[in-house]
Formats: C-alpha cells, structure tokens, sequence
C-alpha cells in the first residue's frame, strides 16, 4: 500500500473509532442528569462495562493480531486463517454464553445482581457478539475496506444514541411504558438492552463476512495460531486490567449501596478526563505507522525521540485545557456528582503516564522482545490492583484515582529504565522538561490566584484569566513547530 492510501485508511479508521467513542461520550451528561447520583445506577453501568472489557478481551484471545499475521504470512491461505479465527473465536463465545447462562442465578449473585440476573446475561450476549465482530472488523481492515468498516461502526453508534435519548427523554412520559422504565432501575437496565439490540443487529449486517465459515477449518494451521495468539492474550488481558480492574473490584471492596454510589461518581468524572485517552488513540493512530514503516532506518530513534516530545507537549496541553475549562466542563455531568471531580487532575495525569508508557513500549515491539511488555504491564497492574485493595476502604474512589497513577506511573518507570539499555533513544529532556515546568506553574498560579488576591473570582474572570494562561502555554508550543518546520 502506498503512502497515500496508507494515510486515507488511517484516517478512516481513525475518525470512526475516535469519533464513535467522543459520539458515546456525549451521552454521559444525559445518564448523569437522568440517573440521581444517590441511587447508584451510574455504578451499575461502570462495574457491568468494566466486565465486559475485560471478558471480550478473554474471548478474542489475541485472535485479531493472530489473523493478520497468518493472513499476510507466506505459505498461508488468507480465507482459511480467516475461517479459523472466525471458528475458534465463535465457539469460545457460545461456549461463555452458555455457561454463563447455565450459572446464571449463581454468578449474578455473586457480582452483587441477584435482583437483576438479566442484565448479567445481556452483557454475555454483548460480548460474544463483540468478540466475533472483532475478527470481522479485523478481516475488513485486513481487506483494506476503511469505508464498510467505518459505515458498520457508525450503524451501531447511531441507533444506540437515538435509542439512549428516547429511554431518557421520552420513555418515562408514554403510559404503560413508565413501569417498564422503573422496573429496570429507572432506566439503567434499558442501556444495556439498547446496547444488545444495536450489537444484534450490526452482526446481522456482517452476514457477507460470516459466510467466512464456509471456507472450513484447519487443525494444524489452528495449533500454529494459537501457539501464537497465547502470549497476545497475556499482554491483552493485562493491559485491560490496567483500565478496569478498579471499576471490576469496588463493590468487593466497598460492598452495599454507598459502593456503588461512590463507583457511579468515579466512573462519571473521568469521562472528563478522557480527552487525554482520545488524543492518545489518535496519536496511535498516526504514529504506528510512521515508527513501524520506519524501523529499519537508521533514524527511527530520533522518530521516536520527536513523537515522545510532541505527544508530551500536546497532552499537557489538553491537560490544562481541562483544568482551566472545569467551571463549563463539570456541566457534562449531573450536580449530584460534582463531589467526585477532584479526581480529574490524577486521571489525567494517569492517562499521561500511559501515553508516554506506549511511547517508550516501541523497544520491545521493534526489537521482538514483546513479552517484557507482558512483564512491565503485569508489575502495573499489580500496583493498581494493590492500592486499590488497601486503599479503597478507606478513602473509597480516590484509591482508583491513586491506584491508576500509580500502576501508569510504574508501567512507564519500569520501561524507560529497561529500554534505555536494549533500545537508546535521545529523547529531548531539555524540552519536555521545560514545558512541564510551564504546565505547571501555570497550574499553580491559576489554583492559588484565589488566594492570593483573597477572594474567589466569578467564573467569567475565571475563564478569561485562564484562558490567557492557557494561551501562555500554546504561544511557546506554536513557535516551537513554526522553527522546527521553517
């Protein structure tokens, strides 16, 4: 593929995943005004979505990866590999919903649902039926079809939002129609059956690709791809459990009605702070290619070198973009969970750690050293995992604020000092250095302002003033590319 085309497809696929996700993000204020922060109905949909991250991760077991390297891999028929991955992760998937189903009652109660087994089973419908659209999304980007790859996202994200705002705006006010609403947790229930019947019907729109199966299956071609698709599941399933284990462990660790209040106002609030996790898939989007098209030439190092200091610089700046903007941004969510926003700086730093953690992860994967990736992920998530089973009982959220910026933080300590030595990049610290200082202090002047002249300021001053620290910041950063590109 030329570079042209390689520019279009990314693009492509950029704009429907990111677009998709900011699309899904507009509906937080909608859940958060509609669903009051006492009753915990938002906790319930964090803890459900955080198993269901974590188990589509389980049921694809690597198998995207898998079919593009056995697909691309000499001596290899593309349809068979297609057919088996398709085989495989079909069959793990209804064997899971099977058993989940067989278990119900039993696992329902377990994750704290007993007065509600069907939202457990909805969400292992959902995540068979994601697991195998995995494959299928994976063989259109495979096939180089950006464009019935983004038409299939967009036919799930559509339909679900239009879905979302007639629960919420409209459901409660039709007769016989209300009880439904209250019988499901005031709504809550009903996300997850809008979400099962959008997946449904995307699935239906994948027949072309599901006639894939025709194409049979290959025993040993199927050892080959687990052989290799095994150490992927490891690293996937760790780096999940960075994003989710919090969200998974907090009603154990919190048990009763205020766990999942508190659970509801967390996940909440680091929406905010998911202007960071955006910038850095896009940012993924577009480097990918660039440092892996380039890594055989002897000047991916400083590729590597300039992205870490772009990214830096870039994320620091959406970081006090949020900070400076809090007195609108914190209308995205319901007054009720006003409570839990002092958590949005820590998020977001966390979310840094881990852009910079991916920045310096290319050592292993351009030197094939892949499982120090399984390695360092695992240490981080032993961290997170750690403080938030020591923390969260007694500071309740914030230990999953805490716990993320810390398990990031060692992720990315941990690989920079291991890949110094394997991989030297002459990253630019002077630079880096400098901006950080900068987003820094004009942190500080614009939180002790306040106090510094003795009284709070109206928002509008607010705004206006942070807006000229803001502009203090990007100035620099303008002038720096303008001399860097003249």
């Amino acid at each position: 593929m030329n570079l042209k085309s390689l520019a279009k497809d990314t693009a492509i696929y950029g704009l429907s995943s990111i677009v998709g996700r900011f699309l899904n993000y507009l509906l937080v204020p909608l859940y958060t005004w509609k669903i009051s922060a006492e009753s915990g109905g938002y906790g319930i949909v964090t803890n459900l979505y955080a198993y269901a991250a974590f188990f589509l991760a389980l049921l694809t077991f690597g198998m995207e990866t898998t079919l593009f390297r056995f697909a691309s891999k000499e001596g290899e028929d593309g349809k068979m590999v297609y057919s088996n991955a398709l085989r495989m992760v079909g069959g793990v998937a209804l064997a899971f919903v099977a058993l989940v189903a067989l278990f119900l009652h039993p696992v329902s109660e377990a994750m704290g649902y007993a007065g509600h087994p069907e939202y457990v089973l909805c969400f292992a419908v959902i995540t068979a039926l994601d697991a195998v659209q995995a494959i299928m999304f994976s063989r259109l980007r495979q096939q180089h079809r950006p464009v019935r790859f983004m038409l299939l996202k967009f036919a799930y994200i559509i339909p679900s939002i239009l879905l979302n705002l007639f629960i919420f705006l409209v459901m409660d006010g039709i007769p016989g129609c209300a009880d439904i609403f209250h019988r499901f947790n005031d709504g809550v229930g009903l996300i997850f059956f809008a979400n099962l019947i959008c997946t449904s019907a995307v699935t239906l729109m994948f027949i072309p690709e599901l006639r894939g199966l025709v194409y049979g299956f290959d025993r040993g071609l199927a050892k080959r791809m687990l052989s290799y698709s095994w150490p992927l599941l490891l690293l996937s399933l760790v780096g999940i459990l960075n994003q989710v284990a919090d969200k998974m462990l907090f009603p154990w660790l919190m048990p009763g009605d205020e766990g999942m209040r508190q659970l509801g106002i967390y996940g909440a609030c680091v929406k905010i702070a998911m202007i960071i996790s955006l910038l850095t898939q896009a940012f993924r989007y577009a480097y990918e290619p660039i440092v892996f098209g380039s890594a055989k030439d002897r000047n991916s190092p400083e590729t590597l070198a300039d992205g870490m200091k772009y990214f830096i610089i870039f994320s620091l700046m959406a970081f006090l973009a949020v900070m400076f903007y809090m007195p609108l941004l914190k209308y995205l969510v319901g007054e009720g969970y006003w409570s839990g926003l002092k958590v949005v700086p820590v998020v977001m730093a966390a979310e840094i750690f881990m852009g910079v953690y991916f920045n310096l992860s290319f050592w292993y994967k351009l030197t094939d050293q892949t499982w120090w990736g399984a390695i360092i992920s695992a240490a981080g998530a032993a961290v997170m995992i750690a403080v938030n089973i020591v923390f969260v009982p007694e500071i309740g959220y914030w230990a999953c604020a805490w716990g993320g910026f810390a398990g990031y933080g060692t992720a990315m300590l941990l690989s920079f000092l291991l890949g110094r030595k394997r991989y030297p990049v002459p990253y630019d610290w002077k630079t880096i250095l400098l901006y950080t200082g900068l987003a820094l202090a004009l942190l500080s002047l614009s939180l002790l302002l306040p106090g510094i002249i003795g009284r709070e300021l109206p928002t509008v001053a607010t705004l206006a003033i942070n807006t000229v620290l803001l502009a203090a910041y990007c100035l620099p950063v303008a002038r720096n590319i303008i001399l860097k590109h003249r």
